[in-house]
């Protein structure tokens, strides 16, 4: 639990192609803790994710003119959880914050957070009601998060990334040495005192986004694969349904022979049944080698990021 006078907070910042706006987003954070919190001592973690523009001499400016500041660069990219672990791992607050480095998120909801923690909050999600994006992204996100909070009920409707962690939940999410992470559904698993902030995600101002349709699908996959075991039902619920289909219309058929008579003519009805319960046992081998593939890769134990510098 959060003493009433915390001593320090550090933000992390997973950085991947953000050149233009990282020099802001240290400068809106800097400025709100000394106006509203000027008794926290504030560290920045600055992840690298293996960037190719400016991003990086961007960073180094940024600690140059600001000794709380550390800059840690991967040896390419590995992805935005890769980051934010290695954020994690580097942090030495009393709470840490992640934040996206692209300014979408309100940084002024700090002064809150930093509030619910203090009342006694382990964790504080700033979970997004709304977003300015494409109606195709908002089509997709709602749908993959309808599917996602059926198996973890408590993930608010938007998702969420935007977070304060106490140390302990922090030390315990660190504690969780997995590949293929779902950090939404790893925090709140803890059942660790958490309260909820709603906010209206902001239009990029600066840059472009990075999180493509593929990333979009891998963090669903690993969303559904690592949280729940509702794939593996679906494949247990498929396999009952088709063989309850398949008796029954056995009978069907027995039936009808018995009276000198079938109960189709041509080829049609067989080839619907051979391509439908074909495209299921193909739909539940994709399932079964998405388990296999985690399951090799927690095998060979590979560190989930490389790092080439640290500043």
């Amino acid at each position: 639990m959060a003493e009433d006078s915390p001593q320090s907070v550090s933000i992390v910042v997973a950085v991947y192609q953000n050149e233009g706006s990282l020099a802001q987003t240290h400068r809106e954070i800097s400025e709100l803790f000394a106006a509203k919190m000027p008794e926290i001592n504030l560290e920045w973690v600055f992840v690298n994710d293996g960037s190719t523009d400016g991003s990086q001499n961007e960073l180094l400016d940024i600690r140059a003119k600001d000794d709380r500041v550390r800059v840690i660069a991967f040896t390419r990219n590995f992805g935005q959880m890769a980051a934010m672990l290695a954020g994690f791992n580097a942090a030495t607050g009393d709470a840490i914050i992640n934040i996206s480095a692209d300014l979408q998120d309100p940084v002024e909801l700090m002064a809150e957070m930093v509030e619910r923690w203090r009342q006694g909050s382990e964790i504080v999600v700033c979970y997004r009601t709304s977003r300015n994006d494409p109606p195709t992204a908002r089509i997709f996100s709602n749908l993959a998060y309808r599917l996602m909070r059926m198996a973890v009920p408590q993930i608010p409707k938007g998702g969420f990334d935007y977070v304060l962690m106490d140390r302990v939940a922090m030390d315990e999410f660190n504690t969780m040495d997995v590949r293929h992470r779902f950090f939404q559904g790893d925090l709140l698993w803890s059942g660790r005192r958490t309260s909820f902030i709603p906010y209206e995600r902001r239009k990029r101002t600066v840059g472009r986004s990075q999180y493509n349709f593929g990333k979009k699908l891998k963090n669903f996959l690993d969303a559904m694969l690592d949280a729940s075991f509702l794939p593996i039902r679906f494949i247990s619920l498929c396999g009952v349904v088709t063989f309850l289909l398949g008796v029954f219309y056995s009978i069907s058929i027995v039936v009808a022979w018995s009276f000198g008579s079938t109960p189709f003519e041509g080829w049609a009805p067989l080839m619907i049944a051979v391509l439908i319960i074909g495209g299921l046992i193909m739909l539940m081998l994709g399932i079964i080698g998405e388990y296999v593939w985690r399951i090799n890769e927690e095998v060979r134990k590979r560190p989930n990021y490389v790092i080439r510098d640290e500043f």
